[in-house]
């Protein structure tokens, strides 16, 4: 580390956004970055798509940017040592492999079309069994429309000019990581590599979690050709050089899943330890070491890291919340509750409490624990006493209820309770929202130094795929304490919130049942 400034790029292209971000080399230093918001389109109701040519030129304008206010602060872009790349999760993008165009729009992972689709592969299980598990023991995944197999299937299925190209073999399937390098190290015109890593691979449905592989037993099942697959990578090796944008020449050397590099940003590089980003939605990854742990209460099995193709791989539950940050944005943008998100902890904080409201954001149905496609969205509780700012601050309680309902399946999967949750993400510049997840769950919670975390993660693994003698663990700054938040409320106080919270969800996924409306049948007879 001697000598002349290193730096280290960090490709972020997440769900709402994208940004290039330049890190001092092994540290947790922001020299500068760039960022652009993503559009999303939304053909039907549960539909979400994104543009796969604007993303790529998005990603290129954060690049060159961020490189042009590298060079205003006095660096020099030549001293860039390596790029690594994370990205949204799930989404799919198809191309024509000889000219490197999409077939059909990203389709997000929050995307619900393929509930059908869905629903005719849980018929087709052996022995009618039904079970949305069945596959889990291959690829640690239960069926359901957030994973890219369900994506890919829906395209063959609906979209002509798909299934006309993956009948030719002339179609390439990739994950947002995998689409932005094939352009970056030279597209179709200049032998673009088509690679994903084993984090984006795990969110497939169709890589076998043990052998790291795609299995054949799994794209039977979803009825796809194994021509369309990129190759599998580890999460930190050097791939390849990049042949366009400001930063044309340096290697590309790490790549993984937005919520795995957020596990490695926040350091949870030991079993027991986990970490929760709220961004868009909220996602918890408990690190369990090499040990692949099958969850029996709704938890994903996936893959954290793997540092290097000879390195063992290290494994982790997750547990997904698909509406979490997005739901105050629905305040904002359907109900007009508040103009700008900043002012969200202020109206909540004009309320000591939610006043027994409860609100179950549950747009596109229930992750983990429920994984119900067919929940909806209700709000109870609601008395002429309640305000805009009350409505608010159940929002935020929402979120951190979801949280409990993951972290106790993790502590029944695992067998220990977590003693601190590590965080990240947008919405932990939010105080209040902080002691509340801590007081909600009973736990300790420390917030990351920066915010977002995702970027840094990658960074960390990019350097180290350069420099093997580098421990990652080093890459924080010393001396700089994290805010840590200590529940304040009773034990009963917690456990009595959280059953109305759990009386809310089963109105919610029993809102169209004549369950939801048991004991007040004289009303609609």
């Amino acid at each position: 580390m001697s000598g002349k400034v290193k730096y280290v790029g960090a490709i972020d292209e997440g769900t709402s956004s994208a940004r290039f971000i330049i890190f001092k080399a092994g540290t947790d230093e922001v020299v500068c970055y760039h960022q652009v918001e993503v559009p999303s389109i939304y053909p039907q109701e549960g539909w979400v798509e994104q543009d796969p040519v604007l993303i790529y030129d998005i990603v290129k304008t954060c690049i060159d940017e961020a490189c042009a206010k590298l060079e205003k602060l006095g660096g020099n872009v030549k001293d860039i040592v390596a790029v690594g790349v994370t990205n949204q999760r799930e989404s799919v993008i198809v191309w024509n492999r000889h000219t490197g165009e999409p077939l059909h729009n990203a389709i997000i992972w929050l995307d619900n079309r393929t509930t059908t689709t869905v629903d005719d592969l849980i018929e087709s299980i052996p022995n009618n069994s039904k079970n949305i598990n069945y596959l889990k023991p291959l690829c640690g995944l239960p069926l359901s429309p957030y994973f890219s197999a369900l994506k890919l299937r829906w395209l063959r299925d609906n979209v002509p000019a798909v299934k006309k190209a993956m009948d030719h073999g002339d179609v390439m399937f990739g994950t947002i990581d995998s689409w932005l390098i094939y352009n970056l190290t030279g597209g179709a015109k200049n032998g673009g590599l088509h690679i994903t890593d084993v984090t984006n691979a795990s969110r497939t449905m169709l890589m076998n979690i043990e052998t790291l592989q795609w299995d054949p037993h799994l794209l039977k099942f979803f009825g796809l050709p194994n021509t369309i697959l990129p190759k599998i990578v580890s999460s930190s090796e050097v791939y390849g050089l990049v042949k366009d944008t400001d930063i044309k020449g340096i290697p590309i050397t790490a790549c993984l899943g937005d919520q795995q590099a957020a596990l490695v940003g926040q350091q949870c590089l030991h079993r027991g330890q986990a970490k929760a980003t709220y961004g868009t939605g909220c996602f918890l990854l408990y690190n369990t070491g090499t040990a692949i742990v099958t969850s029996s209460h709704g938890l994903l099995t996936t893959v954290g890291y793997q540092f290097g193709k000879d390195s063992n791989p290290i494994y982790a539950l997750e547990g997904s919340v698909a509406i979490a940050g997005v739901a105050l944005t629905w305040l904002r943008d359907n109900l007009g509750l508040f103009e700008s998100l900043g002012q969200v902890e202020a109206m909540a904080r004009l309320v000591d409490n939610s006043l027994d409201v409860y609100f179950v954001p549950a747009f596109s149905g229930l992750y983990a624990p429920y994984w119900n496609q067919e929940a909806r969205g209700v709000i109870c509780g609601l008395s002429e006493e309640t305000t805009s700012e009350h409505i608010v601050r159940a929002t935020l309680e929402s979120i951190c209820f979801q949280v409990r309902d993951i972290l106790d399946s993790m502590k029944k999967d695992c067998g220990i309770p977590l003693a601190k949750l590590m965080v990240d993400g947008g919405m932990t510049v939010n105080s209040l929202f902080l002691q509340l997840q801590s007081d909600l769950v009973g736990i300790n919670v420390i917030r990351s130094k920066i915010a977002e975390t995702t970027a840094l993660g990658v960074a960390l693994a990019a350097y180290r795929a350069i420099e093997p003698s580098f421990n990652i663990e080093e890459g924080l700054s010393a001396g700089e304490e994290r805010i840590k938040y200590k529940p304040i409320i009773s034990e009963n106080e917690r456990d009595m919130r959280y059953h109305k919270w759990k009386m809310a969800v089963e109105r919610s996924i029993g809102w169209d049942t004549s369950a939801a409306v048991s004991g007040n049948r004289d009303l609609f007879d």
